[in-house]
Formats: structure tokens, C-alpha cells, sequence
């Protein structure tokens, strides 16, 4: 038993060796010069100030959350008020689109 242990062991000891790291930059997530929503701004204030959403996603759960997406940041509400804004991720390269023959 103790040697069929070692033997796992020794076969897993590699794989460590070739595992790579990856880095996303999530703190750099869409343009900061957008002043999003606050905690705690009402639906209306939101309204007046950023004009309709792009899309109303309707309230779903206890409490009722629902979701306001723009095209540059979402905004969840609880009730009538805001609990949260992000930004939409906005990629740094853009790929050139295939050419048609």
C-alpha cells in the first residue's frame, strides 16, 4: 500500500512543474470617465439622469432584484433603489474582420 502511494506520488510530481499563470485585468473593466449610478439612487434619478436603458430586465427573486443595461454599464436595483453598477467589459484590441473573396 505504501509503495502504490509513492508511485502516485511520484507520477503527479510533473504535472505542478508545467501549470502556467494566468492574469486578467478585471480592475480595468470599461471606460472611467462614465460616472455610474450610486448605492442607494433611485430608479427615477437614474431615469433623469442616463435617459431609458438600453434594455429592462424585470425583477425576479425576494426582494425583487431587477436589471437596467446600458450600453456602456448594467444597474441592479432592489426595489426602486440601486445596489450595484458595472461597467461592461470593453476589450483593448480589436481584430481586423475577416476579408470576403
Amino acid at each position: 500500500m505504501p509503495r502504490l502511494f509513492l508511485a502516485l506520488i511520484m507520477l503527479c510530481l510533473p504535472f505542478g512543474a508545467i501549470a502556467e499563470n494566468l492574469q486578467i485585468p478585471l480592475g480595468e473593466q470599461g471606460a472611467a470617465t462614465v460616472a455610474l449610478p450610486q448605492h442607494g439612487e433611485s430608479q427615477r434619478s437614474v431615469l433623469e439622469r442616463f435617459g431609458l436603458a438600453d434594455e429592462e430586465h424585470r425583477a425576479v427573486g425576494s426582494p425583487p432584484i431587477s436589471r437596467w443595461d446600458y450600453r456602456e454599464f448594467s444597474v441592479y436595483f432592489e426595489y426602486d433603489h440601486v445596489i450595484n453598477s458595472v461597467r461592461h467589459h470593453q476589450p483593448r484590441t480589436s481584430y481586423p474582420a475577416k476579408e470576403q473573396p
